[in-house]
């Protein structure tokens, strides 16, 4: 199922570059003075537990598992 980047939640599990990763910070959600929305937060690989920092476009659709 495809949700908009602006509806993750803290605990979602999403679909990203083919592997399962946790939303382990509560996304922040920013509006630059310039230039368009996005959405800031940290993903924990299910997996390894490798935690990256991750910026999507407000407007952009992710998996959720």
């Amino acid at each position: 199922m495809k949700i908009s980047a602006n509806s993750i939640r803290l605990g979602n599990i999403l679909v990203y570059k083919n592997d399962l990763w946790q939303v382990a910070k509560v996304p922040e959600h920013v509006k630059p003075g310039k230039g368009p929305a996005f959405v800031r937060t940290k993903l924990k690989q299910v997996m390894t537990g490798k935690v990256v920092d991750k910026t999507f476009n407000a407007g952009v659709k992710v998996e959720i598992a």
